[in-house]
């Protein structure tokens, strides 16, 4: 059984790397998507790989393996950075319901609103936001004293599971926990409402049916992503931890750790016209040159 989920994580973990890097390649080489749009789609996708990655290849290593074991400063480490890509990844989807707010509510002041260097500190607030999260909450972790048992009941070091593991008292990180993971997705799901109660109501004014369907189906795949992202993690991080079940719980995590980096690019890619047709350029330009 293992061996058959080990080709089966591999071909999901395989298709994350192209996918996510074929749409990184896709805004760098083609003109047409230099945007804020797919500037923000690509370090999204940047993030997709990251954070799978953090994951992926030591679960993938531990099918094959009868003894499954991580070092403790790398069980910190994998969860320093988790998180840390996981908080970006949260804050890039607010981000870029910012910018579809923009451009479909302010369409004459889009390229004066979002220059290159507004996007680029949004960006980068992002990752400080993240890079520093992640370490209070690693901090606050790996402070605890594990005296029990060292059998965590998680294929990843992640927080629940390792707050499950202590024998310390863990109250005062389950604070810490719902405070800050609180902040970081209670933001991100605030901006994204917003932007799209304004950019709805812009929409359904607007007098052009082929307008309104472009521009929902331009947030359809956001709206998708943020759906998917958003919602394992409310699953996940936001109950007490007397209801935690960790069966459930690693269902859900295979969910946002292998699978959701897979769909992103997938989403964005198979719902847009633009980069289906940078796609179809690019391929025939190396068939021609062929």
């Amino acid at each position: 059984m293992q061996q058959m989920l080990f080709v089966l994580f591999l071909l999901v973990y395989g298709t994350t790397l192209i996918a996510s890097l074929g749409m990184i390649l896709l805004t760098i080489v083609d003109p047409r998507l230099h945007t804020p749009m797919y500037y923000f789609l690509s370090n999204l996708s940047f993030c997709d790989i990251c954070y799978s990655s953090t994951v992926s290849p030591k679960m993938l290593a531990d099918f094959l393996s009868k003894q499954k074991k991580i070092p403790y400063n790398l069980c910190a480490i994998q969860m320093y950075f988790f998180g840390a890509f996981a908080d970006v990844e949260c804050l890039m989807l607010a981000v870029m319901a910012y910018d579809r707010y923009v451009a479909i509510c302010n369409p004459l002041l889009y390229t004066t609103a979002m220059p290159k260097r507004v996007c680029t500190k949004l960006v980068a607030g992002a990752y400080i936001v993240g890079l520093v999260d992640s370490a209070i909450h690693t901090c606050c972790t790996f402070r605890l004293s594990f005296c029990n048992s060292n059998v965590i009941n998680h294929f990843f070091c992640d927080i629940p599971p390792l707050l499950a593991l202590s024998c310390s008292d863990t109250s005062i990180n389950e604070i810490v926990m719902f405070t800050f993971i609180g902040f970081v997705v209670g933001c991100s799901i605030v901006t994204v409402l917003f932007s799209y109660c304004y950019i709805i109501t812009t929409i359904l004014k607007m007098n052009s049916a082929e307008g309104r369907h472009k521009a929902f189906s331009t947030c359809a795949s956001h709206l998708t992503a943020v759906a998917l992202f958003h919602g394992t993690l409310l699953f996940m991080y936001f109950r007490p931890s007397s209801s935690y079940s960790m069966d459930t719980d690693k269902l859900a995590s295979v969910f946002y750790t292998v699978v959701i980096p897979m769909l992103n690019p997938l989403i964005y890619s198979l719902r847009n016209k633009d980069v289906k047709g940078a796609l179809k350029k690019a391929i025939s330009t190396k068939f021609s040159s062929a």
